[in-house]
């Protein structure tokens, strides 16, 4: 069969147009991404700015001791601050540190020298105690995406000091640790502390390579790496026995953190440099107390 489509021409319109027309063209720089590690040495520092109903719980973060002197660099109309986790403001972050990645958008120009974020890492560092950078350095917005890749593979390490509501000795902690899976699997519904923020849920976290050493009878520092995403605290004391099972459950006693430090974040990200040299004699001892 053969069909013959019959195509009449439309009638096209001109608008009228009275007066002038203008065109506006606005150009800007895409954004640049700048990476690093910091420690955190202070147990009453938030990583990014505390406000809660509009009002403001400290006077600074982690972020804008990062940011705000970068930005004199940049001149960048906002930027957007990313890690790989996070810490409690009663957290201290030591070792190399917790890597970051900062998005500065339209910013006055796009390629800077290494030399340019030495001296502001310099800078940072020389304006307060409460944190150190380090590894300072312009990535790509591919390379920066590494921050949240493999986030549920990585692993980190830290300390806690605890205490345990009856004396124990080092003999008693050993042979109980010795007992325990290695990793040690254990579940762990949102705690009760951050539920306000975070989805009601169950997670499946691992535990390995726990080592307590006795310090009094009733206190004891230990050492643990965990799976991304752990909760140390609720692993600890339970949580009201919503982290199971938990270090209280394995030493039958009633055991609470009373600080704890970030020994380690075991991401290969961002590169070291190896301008490091003057400023690796001021890290922080992660024996330090």
């Amino acid at each position: 069969m053969i069909l013959h489509l019959t195509i009449s021409k439309s009638k096209t319109f001109k608008p009228a147009i009275d007066g002038q027309t203008t065109c506006t063209i606005l150009a800007q720089h895409d954004s640049i991404y700048v990476a690093g590690r910091y420690n955190k040495y202070s147990r009453t520092l938030s990583q990014t700015p505390w406000i809660i109903d509009g009002v403001r719980k400290a006077d600074t973060s982690v972020e804008e001791l990062i940011a705000l002197p970068i930005n004199k660099l940049v001149t960048s109309k906002c930027h957007v601050f990313l890690s790989s986790g996070r810490e409690d403001v009663d957290v201290r972050t030591l070792g190399l540190g917790r890597p970051f990645v900062v998005e500065f958008r339209q910013p006055s120009r796009i390629s800077y020298n290494p030399e340019e974020f030495l001296a502001i890492q310099r800078e940072i560092n020389m304006l307060t105690k409460d944190i150190r950078v380090r590894d300072l350095q312009q990535v790509t917005k591919e390379q920066s995406n590494q921050i949240k890749e493999g986030e549920e593979e990585k692993t980190k390490c830290y300390e806690a000091l605890c205490y345990t509501d009856r004396q124990i000795d080092q003999a008693e902690l050993d042979q109980i640790l010795a007992s325990v899976p290695n990793p040690l699997v254990i579940e762990q519904k949102t705690p009760i502390r951050v539920l306000h923020r975070r989805t009601l849920m169950t997670r499946q976290r691992s535990i390995s390579d726990l080592v307590a050493t006795v310090i009094d009878p009733y206190h004891f520092r230990l050492r643990l790496t965990t799976q991304a995403g752990a909760y140390v605290k609720e692993f600890v004391h339970g949580d009201f026995a919503r982290t199971k099972p938990n270090l209280t459950m394995i030493l039958d006693c009633f055991v609470d953190i009373l600080e704890l430090d970030v020994l380690a974040v075991n991401i290969d990200f961002p590169p070291m440099l190896d301008n490091q040299n003057d400023e690796n004699n001021s890290l922080c001892d992660i024996n330090e107390k």
